[in-house]
Formats: C-alpha cells, sequence, structure tokens
C-alpha cells in the first residue's frame, strides 16, 4: 500500500489540540474533560465540555460554548457544574444536567465566579469570587446589585462598571509586591470563598450566594470536608510578605447555618503548604509542601496531618520524588501521585504508613501524565501525551485496566510522518549520567555526505524537565525534524525527575551547574559522526533562553541561537518579576547583599563576547520575565554591531508558545526555524569553520 503520508508542518499548530482537567463520574461509567481546540478566523483557543464513556465508546461534546472549564460533577452523578466565560462577560457558575438539557446560569456576580465544589450532600456549590473590603462591606449590607431587566441594559451597565474601573487606576497606585502577574495587573481585590443553594427545581430562581470569608487575603480553591460542615484551603500567612507563590498555609473554614466564622489555621511556619484534600473517612488531611528556605530547589512532599491539626507526616520523603499533584484513593488507605521520574511522569500508589510509592500506570515507559482525577469507584482518568501521541484522555479502572478514550489527534498524525525519538545516555564530565533524546529527520541516513544540521532545545524552570511525551514541546521538535534537522534536547543539573541532589545542583549556581552537561551531550552526538560541526543551533525559552545566551556567550559552537522570555540579567530580573522570591530564593539573599555573585551568573555580565548570530523573542506582557530582560540584551549587542534581531509580541505574557494566540504561537515558530536555517541549511563553501569555548576574558 502506497505510504502517502507526509512531514510535519507549522501550520499542524491549528489541528492540533490538547485536553484538559478530566473529571470521573461517581458512578465510574463516564468521563468529564476540557477540550481545546483553536478557532482559527477568530485567532482564539477554544474550550468546550466533553464526555466520553468508560467503557471505550464515543465521546461527545456536552456544553455549547466557547469558553466552558472546570467541569465539577454532584455527588450524586446528575448534575455538572462548570465555569462559563463568554465575550466581554465575567465567568460565571452553571449547571447541566447530566441527561442533556439547557445548561442554567446560577451567578451573576461582577468580577466572576472560579474552583466550584459541590458539598458532600449535594446541596450546595462553594466557589471563588474578587472582592474588595468596599465591595463586600456593601454586600454584607444588602446593597447588591439588581438584576438587568434586559441585555441592552446589561450592556450598559457593563459599559459603565468599565469605565468607573478604568477611572480607579488612573493613575495606578502600588503598595504591595508583587503588583501584576499573569498578562494584568492586580487591583485591590482579594478572592474570597462563596456558596451558593443548588435549586432542586428548573423553574426555581437561583439564590442569591452568600459569602463565607472576609479577609484582605487571597483564598485558594475550596475543598469539603466529608461531613460537610467545614472547607479547606489556602492563604497567605504574611499578607505583607509579597509573595503570591509561597508561605502558605492550609485553613479549615467553618461552614455555619448563616454568617461566618473565623478560618482555623492548621499549619505552621518552615514550609510553604498548598492542594490539601481530606481523606474519605474525614480523619486525616493530606497536602503537599516544601521548605521555606528552598521551595524551588528541595522538591515537593506529601504529608498528613490529623483533620485538627498538628505535627505533619510525610510519605514520600525516602522516594526521592517531587509530587506533582495527588488524590485520595477511595478506601483512604493510600494516595494516587503524579510525580516526574526520568523523563516521563507516572502514576504512583504512595502508601499510608510511608512505606514508600509503587508504580501504577503502565506502558509506555515515555508516557507525560499531565493531570488526572481519582473516582469514588476508584477509576482513574488521566491526559497524558507520550513520543507518538502528544495528548489524549485515557481510563484505569479498578481491576487495573487501561484504555485509551479519545483519539483527537489522530486524523493528523496518520497523515503525517511521526519521527521517532531515541533515549541517549551519555557521560557529563565529571561522570554523571545524562539522560537525553534525539530526533532524526525521516530521511535520515548516518553516512549522508555533509552530515546534518543540530537543533539543541533547552527547557526552562530550570527545575522542569522534558520527555517525548511533553505536549508544549511536541509538535515543535516534529516540525524541526521534518525541516532536516536532528533534534536534541536532555535534562541536565537542576531537572527534576532525578532525585533531590540533581534538582539542587543549581542551587546558587546557575549557568555553571548545568552547561556542561548540555555540551557533553552535543559532544555525544558529534561523536557518531553524522553531525556538521559548523551547522549546530541552539534554543530554550525562560530559563532556557537564559541558558541559550549563557551558552553563546561562553562558546564559539554555536552556528545560531533563538532566545524566547529569557532572563538574562539577575539583578533586574528580581526586581521586576511577579516571581522575585525565585533570585532571594536560588541564590539565597537579597541583590544588595549577592550584587557580585548575581552578576556572575547573568548572562549579561558575558554578552559582550558574544559573536553568534542572536534571535531575541518576547512577549510585551511578560510579567515573569519582564520584556526589559530582553531589551538590555538587544541593545548591549546591537551596540556591539553582532548581528541580532529583537521580536516582540503585542498583548501576550510569559505563557506565549503554550496558551498564546494562535497565530503568535505558529509565528514564533516558523521565525525560530527560519532564524536556524538562514545559518544553519546553507551552502558548506560559505559556512563557518568549528569554533571552540571562550576564555574569561
Amino acid at each position: 500500500m502506497l505510504n502517502t503520508a507526509s512531514p510535519f508542518t507549522v501550520e499542524d499548530l491549528y489541528r492540533l489540540g490538547w485536553l484538559e482537567d478530566p473529571q470521573v463520574c461517581p458512578d465510574g461509567r463516564v468521563v468529564a474533560f476540557v477540550r481545546v481546540t483553536i478557532d482559527r478566523p477568530a485567532n482564539a483557543n477554544r474550550r468546550a465540555i466533553w464526555i466520553a464513556p468508560t467503557d471505550g465508546g464515543p465521546p461527545r461534546r456536552f456544553t455549547s460554548g466557547v469558553n466552558d472549564t472546570s467541569p465539577r460533577w454532584s455527588p450524586d452523578g446528575r448534575w455538572l457544574a462548570f465555569v462559563r466565560g463568554r465575550g466581554d462577560q465575567t465567568p460565571q457558575l452553571y449547571v447541566i444536567r447530566r441527561d442533556g438539557g439547557e445548561s442554567r446560569c446560577l451567578t451573576s456576580l461582577p468580577q466572576g465566579v472560579s474552583h466550584p465544589a459541590w458539598s458532600p450532600d449535594g446541596r450546595w456549590i462553594a466557589f471563588l469570587s474578587r472582592l474588595n473590603a468596599a465591595e463586600r462591606a456593601r454586600e454584607d449590607a444588602g446593597e447588591s446589585e439588581p438584576t438587568p431587566p434586559d441585555e441592552f441594559t446589561r450592556k450598559q451597565i457593563a459599559e459603565r462598571r468599565k469605565y468607573e474601573e478604568e477611572r480607579r487606576f488612573d493613575p495606578r497606585v502600588v503598595r504591595r509586591l508583587p503588583y501584576r502577574a499573569g498578562v494584568d495587573f492586580f487591583d485591590d481585590r482579594y478572592a474570597q470563598i462563596y456558596l451558593i443553594d443548588v435549586p432542586e427545581d428548573d423553574d426555581d430562581p437561583a439564590p442569591q450566594p452568600r459569602r463565607i470569608t472576609d479577609a484582605d487575603l487571597d483564598f485558594g480553591a475550596p475543598v469539603w470536608m466529608p461531613d460537610g460542615q467545614a472547607l479547606l484551603t489556602t492563604a497567605t500567612r504574611n499578607p505583607e510578605g509579597d509573595s503570591q507563590f509561597f508561605f502558605f498555609d492550609v485553613l479549615r473554614v467553618p461552614v455555619m447555618p448563616e454568617g461566618r466564622a473565623e478560618p482555623q489555621r492548621l499549619t505552621a511556619p518552615g514550609f510553604t503548604y498548598w492542594n490539601p484534600r481530606p481523606s474519605p473517612d474525614g480523619r486525616l488531611i493530606a497536602c503537599l509542601r516544601a521548605p521555606e528556605g528552598q521551595p524551588f530547589s528541595a522538591g515537593t512532599l506529601l504529608a498528613v496531618m490529623d483533620a485538627s491539626g498538628g505535627a505533619l507526616r510525610d510519605l514520600t520523603a525516602a522516594t526521592d520524588l517531587s509530587i506533582e499533584a495527588f488524590d485520595w484513593l477511595p478506601d483512604g488507605d493510600g494516595l494516587l501521585c503524579l510525580a516526574a521520574y526520568r523523563g516521563a511522569q507516572p502514576l504512583w500508589r504512595v502508601a499510608l504508613d510511608g512505606s514508600g510509592c509503587q508504580r501504577l500506570d503502565q506502558m509506555p515507559g515515555d508516557r507525560l501524565i499531565a493531570e488526572c482525577d481519582v473516582g469514588t469507584d476508584g477509576t482513574v482518568a488521566f491526559v497524558a501525551g507520550d513520543a507518538a501521541n502528544p495528548c489524549e484522555l485515557y481510563v484505569h479502572d479498578p481491576v487495573g485496566v487501561e484504555r485509551r478514550l479519545t483519539a483527537f489527534n489522530a486524523p493528523l498524525l496518520e497523515e503525517r510522518i511521526v519521527a521517532p525519538y531515541e533515549e541517549l545516555i551519555y557521560a557529563a564530565p565529571d561522570g554523571q549520567k545524562v539522560q537525553g533524546w534525539v530526533i532524526h529527520p525521516s530521511d535520515f541516513d548516518p553516512a549522508r555526505p555533509g552530515g546534518y544540521p543540530l537543533a539543541v532545545y533547552i527547557h526552562g524552570g530550570p527545575h522542569l524537565m522534558w520527555g517525548p511525551g511533553v505536549r508544549s514541546m511536541w509538535h515543535e521538535w516534529q516540525v524541526a525534524a521534518a525541516r532536516g534537522y536532528v533534534v536534541f534536547f536532555c535534562n541536565p543539573r537542576g531537572s527534576d525527575g532525578y532525585g533531590n541532589a540533581w534538582r539542587l545542583a543549581t542551587q546558587s549556581n546557575w549557568g555553571f551547574a548545568d552547561a556542561p552537561d548540555i555540551h557533553a551531550g552535543i559532544d555525544a552526538l558529534l561523536a557518531r559522526g553524522y553531525i556538521d560541526p559548523r551547522r549546530i543551533a541552539v534554543t530554550g525559552g525562560s530559563y532556557g533562553g537564559y541558558m541559550t545566551v549563557w551558552l553563546i556567550a561562553h562558546s564559539d559552537r554555536f552556528a545560531c541561537a533563538a532566545a524566547a522570555r529569557g532572563v538574562y540579567n539577575l539583578l533586574t530580573q528580581h526586581s521586576t518579576s511577579d516571581a522575585h522570591e525565585l533570585v532571594e530564593l536560588t541564590f539565597e539573599g537579597f541583590p544588595w547583599e549577592n550584587h557580585a555573585l548575581l552578576w556572575r551568573h547573568s548572562p549579561l555580565a558575558y554578552a559582550h563576547r558574544i559573536t553568534t548570530p542572536l534571535l531575541i523573542l518576547h512577549a510585551e506582557r511578560d510579567y515573569r520575565v519582564p520584556i526589559s530582560e530582553a531589551e538590555q540584551l538587544f541593545a548591549f549587542l546591537r551596540r556591539r554591531k553582532q548581528v541580532v534581531e529583537f521580536v516582540r509580541y503585542p498583548r501576550e505574557g510569559h505563557e506565549l508558545t503554550r496558551t498564546g494566540e494562535p497565530d503568535h504561537r505558529a509565528d514564533h515558530m516558523r521565525r525560530i526555524l527560519e532564524w536556524f536555517d538562514q545559518f544553519c541549511q546553507m551552502p558548506a563553501d560559505n559556512r563557518a569553520s568549528s569554533r571552540g569555548e571562550k576564555t574569561d576574558d
């Protein structure tokens, strides 16, 4: 039979969707999940809720919105709650019957809702909404806004509210850190916990939500205790601590028949805590925690405590795993976890007695599970990618049988040549083994005259981990291989998935600790004889952008480089980022204490030595790594008349290449490959000679 498959292209981005937030129905018969697709004419990502039978029947679309998220089953499985965003309207809480019909909107709060959670008896739904102190006071006084009588009036009210909101922050007065994140500035509002009584009859009017917290604190996602008498959440222990990521405690919020009670703090300083979950019988509370001094580098532990609070007992300290997510198993005798492990992210069963972890899921070994949910009958639904497919939905039933429930990417994959991945284990200069992967072009011939160009990709973090199942890079790697490049990526020192010592290696030692691991991988490929040493390109985003510039500032071996959303000056990154803790805690001090150390580990300190042609890409509303980092680097290189190009993406933040506007994502990928082609696909006679390491002069 004639094989008509063709190589991947950048345009395939518009056909590859992904899945999010799987939720098992209480009877274990179906899984609700969010399917993300691209609306190309609108240049937008669309989200709808789908349902897939766990017996392998065809999945079907369940909601009709363009931004439907957070599906949550009622305890009896008759209803599905979800959050819907519609055009210019803030996202609101909806419910729909499992047997279909029209969805019903339950809320109309000015700032919208998020993180819905059903009470154990199915009577209530808890959720979050943001208010400032004045708005909370008006709400307590019963001064809620009346429901608009028609759509015309609603639009007028929305326009008036938008106008007043803009005037309220013109000029913007800043009194705390961080004051911006994502692509927006913070206002003076804080996330509060609400309850709403779910009407039994569709004809009953939607009741008024009741707020059960009142503090200038952002409360985390609410989680019900099994008896329905309280909720678990998280909040900062120090409102003046200038941190949005760490120094959080677990809180119990009593649910009173009316009014509100003071939340009870269950954890103590020394660690930062998140994601509390009660055991099925309500006797224990499990949560994730990390030490305050090294929350980035030391990894995440799974711990349990009595429901009344007190000392925590670590369940995973002896496993050397950093826990990404977890859920209780229905019998309460153990927990199901996700933890990175050597390029994969499997399911692990963690014993409650602390005796260790057992890998639960089955092949393939390179599969990376991004999200999972445990049903009350023991059914586990999860979203995963592997070397053959970037993202589908799977189920692991109570007797251990696995099956794939979706095949959304199958039509495209059947038309394309999927280049296989080859694992590459090699020795770093100090003898430590490093894990990497190689992707060869589909027409690969190791004896081809002149060899192949090499494209080196570097992950961010630095405490992330890549493997063949990473959805966000799967397509980009395949396109690069289809374009004729041998693709290489690895998990150098600092990466997750290889134990605590490996993660801690970059503590206070960015650049120097991990660059040798990357160079050693390139050397291992060069030793095979089919890579042209004069045609090596390198790229990475975020910390990968940092490392890209670090490498070309310390070596002339690269023909070209593309650095995206990178950190280049640790001194300015600290003071402009929404994550200043990364610099403070990784380098164990403030810039005014560690000026020389931070400058020594900043790529910008060595930028005057760069001769490699560099493409710099950055988003203009990136508040994690502000665009000033790229502006400094570009100015340094331009003033030295080096070959440099700077691409700025409007409206985008740090997540541009993962969830940004589709046209920007495609442009970003295309520009990098065209930059590589410009310097790595030229005739052999015009190539530069092989280059070597730079000195520290």
